[in-house]
């Protein structure tokens, strides 16, 4: 049976697919080729987050680490399986970088977290990408993960995602124009051991009411199912159980401080992609307040490779194919219903214009924002979860499912 959501083919759960030996040599000769490219034309450094990027696709892929799910789920029947990884994800974190973002440096390397205002522009943002995030069936991980492991429904997601940043690129200077405070650091305010002890009694708070809420409505937990393969054979073809992803995207992402001296992010890559491309047709992007300060327009006019973001994307899309290789599951699917493609193509123009204008997505502005310590980062999640509880109730009117139950599903 097709999952038309995913654009991808669903097998019964007994059934274990031999490894696709085509998908997984094309996807390390990407990955293996390109991060010898990458350091021959760039530099060692982004070689490797180019395969951190890929480390990360393997992982979002085996772990089936969805934020949209997650969050729909427990809209629509309290289960907080999801929830509860994302708050050991954060907690791993966390304690891994505010002692790094306090001294300022790591290894040598100099390191700042991803710390931004809050204001209507992050308000708006938020509630535009939490709604995007049920249209369009994913979050910016979600996107690029699914994109690679087959999804065919969330290509036409990501292409309107590139979209909607381009949009919300050009809009920017508007938005920053209206109300907001300034960026406010919990770690350079009240010093990293007294913000780490608050933010895990936080974490552990939510932690704990997903079990209230969750037991309150159904009587007991569920956990998500953890598939019939053990040992190395699970380590190298999935499924992994929730928490494994949890803790590996927490290490992954101090990787990638550690090396690019600020935290891992997603949509700014969009952004660039879609304005270098409206730039080869002629447009004149670079004249946008948005692409007019140093950093920015030194990426317009540089190769999209020596984006830090930009490569850890496509790390990300090629590890995803060679998850989706060794566990025998690439298989795209090329009949979508109208009303889905509808969805996606709304909820990706909401999902890129709304990481623009909140400073980020699931990843850069709630994973890495609260990392970071920024009080930004906490309202971005609270104002997003209001958006994706209207996205979830819209869903029906196009023709996607309201998941009831957990189960393993990726977006």
């Amino acid at each position: 049976m097709a999952d038309l959501s995913l654009g991808r083919v669903s097998r019964p759960a007994n059934i274990v697919p031999d490894i696709d030996l085509k998908v997984v040599a094309a996807a390390l000769l990407a990955l293996l080729g390109g991060a010898l490219w990458i350091g021959d034309e760039v530099s060692g450094r982004q070689a490797a987050l180019y395969l951190i990027g890929g480390a990360l696709g393997v992982v979002l892929y085996h772990a089936l680490f969805g934020f949209t799910s997650a969050f729909r789920v427990f809209i629509s029947d309290r289960r907080g399986a999801g929830l509860r990884a994302q708050m050991i994800m954060l907690a791993v974190a966390c304690a891994l970088f505010f002692p790094a973002l306090a001294a300022g440096s790591l290894f040598g390397m100099p390191v700042k977290g991803l710390v931004a205002p809050v204001g209507v522009s992050v308000l708006v943002g938020a509630f535009l990408f939490g709604l995007g995030m049920q249209l369009g069936g994913g979050c910016a991980s979600g996107t690029l993960y699914t994109v690679g492991g087959g999804s065919t429904r969330m290509v036409v997601t990501l292409l309107f995602f590139i979209v909607g940043s381009v949009l919300g690129a050009y809009h920017l200077p508007w938005w920053q124009a209206q109300p907001s405070m300034a960026p406010v650091s919990v770690v350079a305010a009240w010093g990293w051991p007294a913000a780490l002890a608050v933010n895990l009694a936080v974490f552990a708070a939510v932690y704990a009411l997903t079990k209230v809420l969750e037991r309150r409505r159904h009587g007991r937990l569920i956990e998500r199912p953890a598939g019939n393969k053990a040992g190395w054979n699970r380590l190298l073809r999935g499924p992994w159980p929730l928490i494994w992803g949890a803790v590996a995207l927490a290490l992954l992402n101090f990787a990638t401080l550690a090396l690019a001296g600020r935290p891992w992010g997603i949509t700014a890559g969009f952004a660039l992609w879609g304005s270098k491309s409206l730039a080869a047709l002629g447009v004149d992007v670079a004249s946008w307040p948005f692409w007019q300060a140093p950093e920015q327009a030194k990426a317009l006019q540089a190769s999209v490779f020596a984006d830090v973001t930009s490569v850890q994307n496509f790390g990300i899309i090629l590890g995803a194919l060679l998850a989706a290789g060794l566990a025998g599951k690439f298989a795209p699917v090329w009949r979508i219903p109208m009303r889905s493609l509808i969805a996606a193509a709304v909820g990706g123009i909401l999902l890129g214009y709304g990481s623009r204008l909140a400073y980020g997505c699931n990843i850069g502005a709630y994973f890495s924002g609260i990392a970071s310590g920024s009080l930004h980062g906490w309202v971005w999640i609270v104002v997003a979860l209001a958006g994706n509880w209207i996205g979830t109730w819209l869903r029906p009117v196009f023709g996607l499912e309201v998941e009831r139950t957990p189960r393993q599903t990726s977006c």
